[in-house]
């Protein structure tokens, strides 16, 4: 949970690094999140379907998703315009961190991890 609420906190800072710990924690909290609100509207019986809870919540956290995408490319040395690419942002995305510094800034395996 304190990957998810570290990237909230970051909620628009579109520079440094992210983990690939960081990314994918936030992508799997963001889907089971996106399941649960749309089991409960379909549970509530909404006539406009399961998808209004999940579109709110979606747009809500739009701008931390694509900060922490940029972050991610960033973390593989790649520029945040690659998340625009589909499947070549998920190839980075799997693929492991430059070690040490690079031009992004520190390698956030080595700083400290939100608490």
């Amino acid at each position: 949970m304190e990957w998810y609420l570290g990237v909230l906190k970051k909620y628009a800072e579109f520079n440094g690094r992210a983990r690939r710990k960081e990314y994918w924690m936030f992508v799997l909290f963001n889907m089971i999140i996106c399941f649960a609100l749309g089991f409960i509207s379909g549970l509530a019986g909404s006539r406009s379907g399961p998808n209004l809870l999940v579109n709110i919540y979606q747009l809500a956290v739009l701008i931390p998703s694509i900060a922490v995408g940029v972050r991610r490319m960033h973390d593989t040395d790649h520029s945040g315009w690659w998340i625009i690419v589909p499947f070549v942002n998920l190839v980075f995305a799997c693929t492991e961190g430059t070690s040490g510094e690079n031009r992004f800034g520190s390698n956030p395996k080595m700083t400290a991890q939100p608490a």
